[in-house]
């Protein structure tokens, strides 16, 4: 007789169609108790429950279910060894040849902030969302690959009902693909386990990043390279919970150039627009109103900024809509949008409009390096206490405009350069290898916008 283990949290109409598809190929199913009482429910006819298996009750209030030698022999057995098979013969263990298990919702209470570590409130703790034995089960099982078929994933239901009509039973084809998704699975898993458990450590001895796969993208930085999107499992990102509300797919280009522009602005509680083309701000402004910021913006640098990314950090109006639509921009980022604002965007047909609110929650950077990875704290340093050491004092005015700038030239690639005129970038060069070069090429761009045939330094 074929059999199926299956250890659920998540039970749904496609687990049960899937289940009722083994029945009918007469698998007997071996559940645990939660399992177990909604299968019986559903009237699955071949039915085990995991306890009478072992001859031994769920305990430690359903800690233990599953660990025990009678389950992993069975999945483990080496069906082409006869030893194997005449032990667990002797021994009255069923062989198993389905392992189907999801976990408990780890990733999903991590970003719940009733969720803590605290001793004090066991019963509304994280940990108890740390799955043991699922894990433990499908690992044995995708080792074990040879001989038994481990599924993670609903979308893999389809694959393995096809291939039991076809020829019996999962080709060993499959069995690989789906033991890999179980290690890409655990290791993401405790991946994200161990960044909890790690919060305040920035530099462990081991370094992982667990993401799970959003989308494809068209190509990557150029149409010859493919690409896609990921998210992290772990940490919580304005670039993870963005909507789009309209418009082509977004690209790879379109996805770096709108982290960089939400970052700039996200630094201001004022009214702020920034644009961005190649990963380099174009224009930013502040302003009274969200109106006064985007006409200073886009007056920044107006060539530049054609075919770019516009980012806001309040709603955009119906007035601002009209003014962007005049324009031509790839893809527009708000927290929100007036609803006669978006109706009027979205007579744009390729316009991508993008709805995102979070502020950013980076502690740490990352660059990729062949063979490794940097890792440094994010850059928020933000003077408070300085001293002007300068013959020549400055206002209050001017000292607002030079922390305004501050806050732009953390997002130009250096050697970098931003002028600002009033909380008004007139001047942005990045990414000389002469800091001189920088220097001049905004310095002339300032003055080509301010129409000045002479720049004041004020040192």
């Amino acid at each position: 007789m074929k059999r199926a283990l299956i250890s659920v949290y998540e039970k749904n109409e496609e687990l049960f169609d899937f289940i009722s598809f083994l029945d009918k190929k007469e698998y007997q199913i071996i559940s645990t108790g939660g399992t177990f009482q909604y299968l019986k429910k559903h009237g699955i006819s071949n039915l085990l429950e995991i306890s009478d298996l072992i001859s031994f009750p769920e305990m430690l209030d359903g800690r233990i279910k599953t660990i025990h030698p009678n389950i992993y022999a069975g999945i483990l057995a080496n069906r082409s060894m006869e030893k194997h098979m005449k032990f667990i013969r002797f021994h009255k263990i069923f062989p198993i040849d389905i392992v189907l298990v999801n976990f408990y919702p780890f990733f999903e209470k991590l970003y719940q902030k009733s969720f803590t570590i605290n001793r004090k409130n066991n019963n509304n703790s994280l940990m108890e969302f740390i799955d043991i034995g699922g894990p433990s089960m499908l690992r044995a099982a995708a080792k074990n690959f040879f001989h038994v078929t481990p599924i993670t994933d609903k979308h893999d239901y389809f694959l393995v009902k096809k291939e039991i009509e076809k020829y019996g039973f999962p080709s060993l084809k499959l069995r690989k693909k789906l033991a890999g998704k179980v290690f890409n699975l655990t290791s993401s898993y405790d991946s994200a386990i161990s960044k909890y458990l790690l919060t305040e450590e920035n530099f462990p001895t081991y370094l992982h990043c667990s993401y799970e796969k959003k989308m494809n993208l068209r190509y990557g930085e150029n149409p010859h390279q493919k690409a896609a999107y990921y998210i992290s499992t772990i940490d919580q990102g304005s670039m993870r919970n963005f909507h789009q509300l309209h418009g082509k797919e977004l690209s790879f280009n379109n996805l770096r150039d709108m982290d960089i522009a939400w970052k700039v602005i996200s630094q201001f509680s004022e009214p702020a627009c920034c644009t961005v083309k190649h990963s380099t701000p174009c224009g930013v402004a502040l302003g009274k109103n969200i109106m006064e910021a985007f006409q200073k913006t886009y007056s920044s640098d107006p060539i530049s900024s054609f075919g770019g990314i516009l980012a806001v950090n309040i709603p955009i109006t119906k007035e601002l809509a009209k003014k962007i639509n005049s324009l031509f921009l790839e893809v527009i980022l708000s927290p929100s949008y007036e609803q006669e604002g978006l109706n009027i965007l979205k007579m744009k047909k390729n316009l991508r409009i993008i709805n995102i609110h979070e502020p950013i929650s980076d502690r740490l950077e990352y660059v990729k390096i062949d063979g490794g990875i940097l890792v440094q704290e994010a850059d928020h340093l933000f003077y408070s206490d300085y001293k002007i050491v300068t013959k020549n004092k400055f206002s209050d005015q001017e000292i607002r405009s030079l922390f305004f700038a501050q806050k732009v030239v953390k997002y130009v690639k250096s050697n970098a350069i931003v002028v600002a005129r009033g909380t008004q970038t007139v001047g942005i060069s990045g990414g000389q290898t002469n800091r001189i070069w920088a220097a001049r090429q905004a310095i002339e761009r300032a003055l080509e916008k301010t129409k000045k045939k002479k720049f004041s330094t004020r040192f």
